[in-house]
């Protein structure tokens, strides 16, 4: 029994983040879990930013709602769930994901949560668990799955090394460099002959 986790953000849609960056014209917050390995240290540099630029929930939301998925993205989905099980493990929020969900056709999604005061101020936000992407995995593995895993940053390295097959897609240089032990690719078409591969 087969399932795939992939990361959202940089595999499916683009970077909610620099999509924001750009709208809201504060270059600061194109940082991203590619340039920033210690997420925690990266969401408070972030709520920092927005708080001294009076931003909240729904400036972002606004972003979000223009921003549509990679081109063959939905397509790649839709064939990869036809195969096996997917489940999208990703370190964005909740208040985030949805309309990107709607936009893919409603797959499942384990992310964490915001925590927004009444006047759309982001005050925090809580971690489904520790090490989410790579304690899911080890979980799916403890209830009898194989897990396949791909993602393009230093957060899915974890879910990646831990896996029976593991991919980097449309990943930086810097950590194709790093980790060469892990086939990486550019295109669906590549990711998704690898995972049928892995699973025939």
């Amino acid at each position: 029994m087969y399932i795939t986790c992939l990361d959202m953000e940089g595999v499916l849609v683009p970077e909610i983040w620099i999509a924001f960056a750009k709208e809201s014209g504060i270059p600061e917050l194109k940082k991203t879990t590619r340039d920033e390995p210690d997420y925690d240290k990266l969401m408070n540099y972030r709520l920092k930013i927005l708080k001294e630029h009076g931003l909240g929930l729904k400036e972002i939301q606004a972003t979000i709602a223009k921003i549509d998925p990679m081109p063959g993205a939905k397509e790649f989905l839709d064939e990869l769930r036809s195969m096996c099980q997917v489940i999208i493990l990703s370190d964005t929020f909740e208040e985030f994901a949805k309309p990107l969900m709607e936009k893919l056709g409603w797959p499942t999604i384990f992310c964490n949560s915001l925590e927004v005061a009444e006047n759309g101020e982001i005050t925090g936000y809580k971690m489904r668990c520790e090490k989410s992407k790579l304690t899911t995995v080890k979980a799916l593995q403890s209830i009898g799955y194989e897990t396949i895993a791909s993602g393009d940053s230093f957060n899915d390295l974890g879910m990646i090394q831990a896996s029976k097959a593991g991919f980097l897609f449309k990943s930086t240089e810097q950590i194709k460099k790093d980790y060469p032990e892990y086939p990486a690719f550019e295109e669906y078409s590549e990711l998704l002959d690898a995972i049928k591969k892995v699973i025939a």
